[in-house]
């Protein structure tokens, strides 16, 4: 059910910082049009840390109705507490999504048997499918590939989202786990070769801007087209890039707003795209073959 083209989407939000409702529900049918497979609400870019458990439940209970089973709901829910972790599993499993996307506690800096204890106590609370996810540059904690073998044995733990680039990691994570876990890449820049290596597919920031590219680039990855997959990798590398000017969403929110898909809004500790990194991701956009409207003078 975890396979292709995954979106971890924006949470939209106005110029105050509050949750743009309407523009939720328009990105949900973006993504449902442009044939995404999957989307992930609330999680790390969709700003986790500072959305409340009000507006997660709120957020993955809308898009559930929305979606309507036309694309998998993933919730966003992470934390560097393990209790707070199962409340929140708890809490998207009650608002109906698909799966719990739950990454890797972060600053408190797990050692590996803490890891298993944590997914561990997730899975002996909840009843849900549980999407590891591991991004060791954001985190300081990498869970490795053993220990994401000892947690596929756990029938609740059904993929892992990976943002270690290089296809040596999905190679090994594959050869430990077998078909146990769905291999899903957390690294836009590398999306293509971690697919072609063996992965099933992307759980993208780049998507959020570049769907129907991102769809492809899975299908021909997937496929084992490594030429076609190459061409596709190559119109999207200069985008991907550009998202990562600043620590993301900062790039990718400015990104959807210059396409008219959301307001301006983001929460503090984060801050808008500086004025210095804007015309690389206006350039990038538009060198993808995004359409942008006018600038309001």
């Amino acid at each position: 059910m975890f396979r292709g083209s995954m979106v971890a989407l924006v949470t939209p939000m106005d110029a105050a910082g509050e949750v743009d409702w309407r523009a939720w529900q328009a990105l949900l049918e973006f993504h449902l049009d442009n044939g995404t497979n999957g989307v992930v609400v609330a999680g790390t870019t969709g700003e986790s840390p500072t959305v409340t458990p009000g507006e997660l439940e709120r957020l993955v209970r809308s898009a559930v109705e929305l979606v309507d089973g036309r694309m998998a709901v993933i919730g966003g829910s992470g934390s560097h507490s393990t209790a707070h972790a199962i409340e929140l599993t708890r809490l998207v499993q009650g608002a109906g999504a698909d799966a719990a996307l739950i990454v890797t506690p972060y600053y408190n800096k797990p050692t590996q048997t803490g890891l298993k204890a944590h997914y561990g106590a997730i899975a002996d609370a909840t009843s849900l499918p549980i999407i590891l996810y591991n991004v060791p540059g954001r985190t300081c904690c990498d869970l490795l590939p053993e220990t994401a073998a000892a947690l596929s044995e756990i029938d609740q733990v059904v993929a892992l989202k990976e943002a270690v680039p290089g296809a040596e990691r999905v190679r090994r994570i594959r050869e430990l786990c077998g078909e146990n876990l769905q291999l899903l890449s957390g690294d836009d820049a590398t999306a293509g070769e971690f697919m072609l290596a063996g992965g099933d597919g992307v759980i993208s920031v780049t998507g959020n801007v570049a769907p129907a590219l991102v769809r492809t680039l899975c299908e021909f990855a997937t496929a084992g087209d490594a030429a076609a997959a190459g061409e596709v990798d190559a119109r999207l590398a200069p985008l991907s890039a550009a998202l990562f000017a600043e620590p993301s969403p900062i790039p990718v929110k400015w990104a959807l707003w210059r396409m008219g898909l959301i307001g301006p809004g983001i929460r503090l500790p984060l801050t808008p795209l500086s004025p210095a990194c804007q015309p690389t991701v206006e350039t990038a956009l538009a060198a993808a073959g995004i359409e942008l409207p006018p600038v309001s003078p």
